[in-house]
């Protein structure tokens, strides 16, 4: 779909897109096949898409995918999703707000693939609630704000790292990215835009029942940036546990939480659980 096709289809059905619900829609065909390059898909593949909009990725992911399911949360968009896309069997189009459609449908996404255009007003809660499912996703390949991109992909020690760095990361490993002008999308966005990939790790930092508690320290380790971690953790867990488990992690007592890697969490979070 070209982006004179879209104005088009806009103005037919007399549509005005609506800012809050992040609805600048990617119309470039060369950034949406590189989004699919991304996926790396398989023609056994299930795919799971947020926020297809008028469906210009989604006609790409069909092609490559044996099924797709894609959540719309614009009521005015479904009918002309089902009615350009009728001829595809392979497509399940639900209409939902994503977000609490997902925490209201829980189920297994092992084998699965997110990859999708993520409306950035919810991005962020949308990928830490599919990362921290029972089962979640093999890969994710999503368009986001490109400071919240940084962010994911965010190495210890520098300004970007925090909470969703570490809640991401525990499960999946970031592996590529890439910019997206402002230009490919309509209308165009005031901030910048980048499509990171995500793999799921297939070695675990940490087994599925330590991740609570994992995230019940970083969310404490992290609360105040300014403050050193062991003071911040000290409110909740005994003093000589916590320097035990600081010795046995690797972890300098006097150390901030953001020059702490997501694999040192892992094992104070393993230290701390015994």
């Amino acid at each position: 779909m070209t982006l004179t096709e879209m104005k088009q289809v806009l103005r037919q059905h007399d549509l005005r897109l609506t800012k809050s619900l992040g609805q600048n829609f990617l119309h470039d065909g060369n950034q949406l096949r590189k989004i699919v390059a991304a996926a790396e898909l398989r023609a056994d593949d299930t795919v799971l898409e947020i926020g297809p909009g008028l469906g210009p990725l989604t006609e790409l992911l069909l092609k490559g995918a044996a099924k797709v399911l894609a959540i719309e949360k614009d009521a005015r968009l479904v009918p002309l999703l089902r009615e350009r896309l009728s001829a595809a069997t392979s497509l399940e189009l639900v209409e939902a707000d994503a977000l609490e459609w997902l925490r209201s449908e829980p189920r297994s996404w092992a084998g699965w693939k997110l990859v999708a255009n993520l409306p950035y007003s919810v991005g962020s809660p949308i990928l830490v609630e599919l990362a921290q499912a029972k089962q979640p996703p093999d890969r994710l390949v999503v368009t986001l704000q490109w400071e919240v991109v940084r962010r994911i992909k965010a190495a210890p020690a520098t300004d970007d790292y925090g909470l969703l760095t570490l809640l991401l990361q525990l499960r999946y490993e970031p592996t590529d990215w890439f910019r997206i002008p402002a230009s490919c999308f309509f209308p165009p966005p005031d901030i910048d835009s980048a499509c990171v990939t995500l793999v799921r790790r297939t070695r675990p930092f940490l087994e599925a029942s330590l991740e609570s508690r994992f995230e019940k320290i970083v969310r404490r380790a992290i609360s105040q940036r300014r403050k050193q971690m062991f003071k911040l953790l000290r409110e909740d867990w005994p003093v000589e546990l916590l320097t035990d488990g600081f010795r046995a992690a690797a972890i300098p007592p006097n150390v901030r939480a953001e020059s702490v890697s997501v694999e040192q969490f892992a094992l104070l979070t393993k230290f701390l659980a015994r």
